[in-house]
């Protein structure tokens, strides 16, 4: 999935984070990715918000990406963002899974730069990231 003029695959860390066990949709966006040249890092099941910041910065991620199923997307998300943030990061963060329409706002006002709800088209999961990394021609300060 590199764009043009660009040598580099985009780099995607996808994981879940707390107690949320159910991972079917995160391989498969996994896979998604990488069959569209992404570098995908699977960091797996119940991560902390420390974690994926260290794998954040030892992988070199352009983009983190955070299934949510249990509710917590609210609280979780969020704090993803924060510690991000508090590493010195800008690393966008898409949030994919159950998020009901009413939260997609505070999310974004919370720094989430994208949410991905159930259904949504594996075209649209690469365009989305390519539109928040900035690799498909737009600006990628616009919400996606």
């Amino acid at each position: 999935m590199t764009g043009a003029g660009s040598e580099t695959p985009i780099r995607v860390l996808v994981a879940k984070v707390g107690l949320d066990g159910h991972d079917r949709g995160l391989r498969i966006v996994a896979r998604v990715l990488r069959d569209a040249g992404c570098e995908v890092i699977y960091a797996g099941l119940r991560q902390t918000t420390d974690s994926i910041t260290a794998t954040a910065i030892d992988e070199d991620v352009d983009l983190v990406g955070v299934s949510m199923h249990n509710g917590a997307h609210l609280t979780l998300a969020p704090a993803v963002v924060d510690a991000l943030r508090a590493a010195g990061l800008d690393t966008p963060v898409i949030v994919g899974g159950i998020v009901p329409e009413a939260d997609i706002p505070l999310l974004h006002a919370a720094g989430v730069a994208a949410v991905l709800g159930p259904g949504t088209s594996n075209e649209d999961v690469v365009a989305t990231v390519r539109h928040v990394v900035g690799r498909d021609g737009t600006d990628p300060g616009l919400s996606a």
